[in-house]
């Protein structure tokens, strides 16, 4: 009987957990705009300046549409250069060596939707890790899994806005979030790496969503 209890409580902790962490991230979803505003979601378009080391400043437009589209361009005297994208097919980077745009047949394409709308459809496991102070404030933590990818997730602890995602060779830290339409965006995102290569620090001034992008938008 005893060891049958011991069972039981095991299996209701391990449900708990697994409920917790699927409640913080629908909380997310909720507060950022509800489900159904982010799967309304088709395209984005997003201005800012972006701030590579310590000095190395230069406006940029994003340009994002269902299901994976994409395109990073630089505003260099009023004029857009890509330096990444994706038309679809093939994904583009650029080579700063010989200072031209490449195509890379391995490239993966990030997903349009972030990996917390339909989490569970998409093969996650969702972990709730407990709560962590960084700096002043306690942020709840969630690991999501999927195969042997693993991405650490810290929520706010009042209002659920996503702080912060630890990848294995990058942490990206979300804060001014705004509403955009329906929608909550955070309007500056900062990117570090171990090996300090690839750091940014990405201040947004406008974001506009679900407006038609010209064709030959994604073309390279």
């Amino acid at each position: 009987m005893k060891n049958l209890i011991i069972i039981f409580a095991f299996l209701s902790s391990h449900f708990t957990i697994a409920q917790t962490a699927k409640e913080i991230i629908d909380k997310n979803i909720e507060n950022s705009g509800g489900l159904t505003n982010w799967k309304l979601l088709n395209t984005v378009q997003i201005q800012g300046r972006v701030t590579l080391g310590i000095n190395d400043e230069y406006p940029i437009k994003i340009y994002q549409q269902r299901p994976n589209l994409s395109k990073t361009a630089m505003v260099v005297a009023g004029k857009e250069t890509p330096i990444e994208g994706y038309d679809g097919k093939n994904g583009y980077g650029m080579n700063y060596a010989q200072n031209k745009l490449q195509k890379y047949n391995d490239y993966v394409p990030e997903n349009f939707d972030n990996d917390f709308i339909d989490w569970e459809n998409k093969g996650f496991e969702a972990k709730f890790l407990g709560k962590e102070k960084i700096g002043e404030q306690l942020f709840f933590k969630v690991e999501l899994t999927k195969n042997v990818n693993k991405t650490t997730y810290f929520f706010d602890t009042k209002n659920f806005m996503l702080f912060r995602e630890i990848k294995k060779d990058e942490i990206v830290t979300y804060s001014d979030y705004r509403k955009v339409g329906n929608l909550l965006m955070a309007y500056k995102i900062e990117s570090s790496s171990p090996k300090k290569d690839s750091d940014y620090v990405m201040i947004i001034n406008k974001i506009e969503i679900n407006k038609e992008l010209p064709k030959g938008t994604f073309k390279f």
